[in-house]
């Protein structure tokens, strides 16, 4: 029998799964993962690059400092931003930013002339950003290369973005809380 009074037994709210809460959580995620990309591809190239490289310093990229530098807009030979890796600059990662459309895949040449960029910086590791998709050509080359060359495809992004917190507020927190077992004890 519990301990409660009638009055608050009754007026007690149901139990809520936490699956139900996850799945809640996750179907908002994916909303705002479309709405996300909906906005990049609504803005210039200039300004997805920039949202590049503010994720990158969100995720603990950027030195000591947290900065990034973005290239020029023209003629940056293939490379659109460089983030520090380590607090003293020591280690660089060079960054390519491409828009395309939702529905359009960037493709094993574009993947080899930023492999070729980060070869005439004397660079060993990049990351392509794209607000589209990866052709499977374009994975399987960037798999056996040499330099270390990541790839970051429209969902990937949104679902970084959401995570640490660029273009997105918090709406609302949520506790969720279970008895203390060690108060009891």
């Amino acid at each position: 029998m519990s301990r409660l009074p009638s009055r608050l037994r009754r007026s007690r709210p149901r139990w809520i799964p936490q699956e139900q809460i996850e799945g809640g959580i996750a179907r908002i995620h994916a909303d705002v993962a479309d709405q996300l990309l909906t906005r990049i591809h609504e803005q210039e190239p200039a300004f997805f690059e920039q949202a590049v490289l503010d994720l990158l310093i969100a995720m603990g990229y950027g030195g000591a400092e947290g900065r990034a530098a973005r290239t020029q807009l023209s003629d940056d030979g293939g490379i659109d931003g460089v983030v520090d890796q380590d607090a003293l600059g020591l280690s660089r990662i060079y960054v390519q930013a491409n828009r395309y459309a939702p529905d359009s895949s960037v493709r094993r040449p574009e993947i080899q002339a930023f492999v070729g960029a980060l070869q005439e910086n004397q660079a060993n590791q990049g990351v392509f950003i794209t607000s589209g998709r990866f052709s499977s050509g374009a994975r399987d080359y960037s798999t056996n290369l040499s330099t270390r060359v990541v790839l970051i495809d429209d969902t990937r992004l949104a679902a970084l973005m959401i995570r640490y917190g660029v273009g997105v507020q918090v709406k609302r927190t949520v506790q969720i809380v279970e008895v203390d077992e060690d108060f009891f004890e």
